[in-house]
C-alpha cells in the first residue's frame, strides 16, 4: 500500500492553509478524502449528509462524527428528507450538492469515473457526457482507485461504514459496477476502469476544444449560426440555451437551427422560452405569464 505522501502526488488538492469543505459519508472514499485533505494541510470541514433513506443511516452519522474527531476536524451532520421512488440517486445526489455547495470537495475515485463514462454511454451521450467527472480540486482523489482508499483506512485504523444501497440492482449504476465492470474486465482481460478513464480524459480534451470553437460564434447571428459547421452550430445554440445548467436536448436545438436557417419562423422551448428570428437577429423570449 503506498505511503499518504505517494497517494498525495497522484491528488489535486489546493495550496496548504486553503479552507476545504468535504462531503464525509463515512464510506471509505469520503473518509480517505478528508484524510488526504489535512494531509495536504487544508483547512478541512467535514460535512455528513443525512437523508435517512437507510435503515444504517443514524450509524453511518455516528461513524463520520467518530472519523473528524479522530482527525480532530469540525463536523457538521445535516439532515434532509427525500422519499424513496423514481429517479431515488438523481434527487439524492442533488440534495447533497445543495447541502455541500458547489465548492465543496467530494471523494469520487477513477472506479467512479468509469463507471460516470459507461452510464453517460448507455444514455447515448455526446463528448460533454462522455467526459465524465471532470478532474480538479474539486474532486482531488479522482486519480485513485477505489482499492487503495479502502487500504488507506485499514492502514490507519479507521472504521468505515459499508453502504448496503451500493449492492441494490435497482440502481444502474451498481449493475454497472458489480455486472458490467467485471464483465469487460473478463472479456478484455484486464482492468478495464483504466481504459475507460483514459477515453473520459481524450474526450474531455476535445470537447474542451470544440466549446472554445464554438464560444466563437454569435448565436443569435441567423446567418453566422446557419453557416456554421453542424456541430458549431449546434454547441454555440447549446451554450446559448442553457438553463440552470440544464442544457437544450438535441430536438430542441434542431428547431433553433431550423429558425436560423429560415425553414422555421420561430420555435417553442421548455422553461416557457421561445426562439424567433427578426430579420438576421434571434431572439430569445419568454412565454411565461407577467407575475400579478
Amino acid at each position: 500500500m503506498p505511503e499518504i505522501t505517494d497517494l498525495l502526488t497522484r491528488c489535486r488538492f489546493p495550496a496548504p492553509g486553503t479552507a476545504a469543505t468535504c462531503g464525509l459519508s463515512g464510506g471509505a472514499d469520503s473518509t480517505a478524502l478528508v484524510v488526504l485533505a489535512q494531509a495536504a494541510g487544508c483547512i478541512v470541514e467535514a460535512v455528513h449528509v443525512h437523508h435517512g433513506l437507510r435503515s444504517s443511516a443514524d450509524d453511518d452519522a455516528d461513524i463520520a462524527a467518530t472519523t473528524a474527531r479522530r482527525l480532530d476536524i469540525p463536523c457538521r451532520v445535516v439532515r434532509i428528507e427525500i422519499d424513496d421512488g423514481p429517479n431515488l440517486e438523481a434527487r439524492a445526489r442533488a440534495a447533497r450538492r445543495e447541502v455541500l455547495g458547489r465548492d465543496a470537495m467530494t471523494g469520487h475515485t477513477a472506479d467512479d469515473q468509469a463507471e460516470t463514462m459507461l452510464l453517460a454511454l448507455l444514455r447515448g451521450s455526446g463528448t460533454a457526457g462522455l467526459s465524465a467527472i471532470g478532474p480538479g480540486w474539486r474532486h482531488p482523489i479522482l486519480a485513485l482507485r477505489a482499492i487503495e482508499t479502502r487500504a488507506l483506512c485499514e492502514q490507519i485504523g479507521i472504521a468505515v461504514a459499508d453502504d448496503k444501497s451500493n449492492e441494490d440492482p435497482r440502481f444502474r449504476r451498481n449493475r454497472v459496477r458489480h455486472e458490467l465492470m467485471p464483465l469487460l474486465d473478463e472479456i478484455a482481460a484486464r482492468d478495464v476502469a483504466v481504459l475507460v478513464n483514459r477515453s473520459a480524459d481524450l474526450l474531455r480534451a476535445d470537447d474542451a476544444f470544440l466549446e472554445e470553437l464554438a464560444a466563437a460564434i454569435d448565436p443569435t447571428d441567423a446567418t453566422a449560426l446557419a453557416a456554421a459547421p453542424s456541430v458549431l452550430g449546434a454547441r454555440a445554440i447549446r451554450q446559448w440555451l442553457t438553463l440552470d445548467g440544464y442544457p437544450p436536448d438535441s430536438a430542441a436545438i434542431a428547431r433553433v437551427m431550423a429558425v436560423a436557417q429560415g425553414t422555421s419562423a420561430a420555435c417553442q422551448l421548455s422553461g416557457a422560452r421561445r426562439v424567433e428570428r427578426h430579420g438576421n437577429h434571434m431572439v430569445l423570449c419568454s412565454t411565461a405569464p407577467p407575475s400579478s
